[in-house]
């Protein structure tokens, strides 16, 4: 059932693109600190490497994922089958935080479809790439991606973006540092 590999197979990235959505866990050193959990959606993951995988961050209403990366490194981005096979993939490793303005976000960016919103693109080099059995995950079907996100961040504006995120995205809940304004 279980089975690990030393990097993103062919067959694993054909499966990889035919997710809708993937969730990333992170967490900070603090043993009283907030584990966080979130799914993500659209077009936002990309393969970056045999073992380097990336996706654009969005401006929401936490970040989490972005404080701890910075604090520690340490994440878990999951991916499971709703349709077709029973599968998950577990995809752990040290992520970095990629943000405008930096040589690495014009190198990487282009790899990218650009989302209204994006404030940064969290990088993972893998250390551990493994898939188990999902076959207690249900079967569901996409109806449709949702462009509420977008839609709210383009009503925003860049100036109103930048306001946003030095009032609620500049520390994490525990504190930590997130996006500065």
């Amino acid at each position: 059932m279980s089975k690990t590999f030393d990097v993103i197979t062919p067959e694993l990235q054909q499966w990889i693109a035919q997710q809708p959505m993937f969730f990333v866990a992170s967490a900070p050193l603090a043993g009283d600190g907030l584990v966080n959990l979130s799914p993500k959606g659209l077009d936002s993951f990309r393969i970056l490497g045999e073992r380097t995988v990336g996706y654009l961050d969005l401006t929401g209403s936490g970040v989490e994922t972005i404080a701890h990366a910075r604090e520690n490194g340490r994440i878990c981005l999951m991916m499971c089958a709703f349709t077709g096979a029973p599968k998950i993939l577990r995809l752990q490793g040290t992520a970095d935080v990629v943000v405008p303005g930096t040589p690495d976000w014009d190198a990487l960016l282009p790899r990218f479809t650009w989302i209204p919103g994006a404030r940064a693109i969290v990088r993972a080099t893998l250390t551990r790439i493994s898939t188990s059995c999902g076959y207690a995950v249900p079967r569901m079907d996409v109806k449709e991606d949702r462009d509420t996100l977008i839609r709210w961040a383009e009503s925003q504006g860049p100036d109103g973006l930048t306001q946003y995120r030095g009032e609620k995205n500049a520390l994490s809940l525990d504190g930590l540092p997130g996006i500065a304004s």
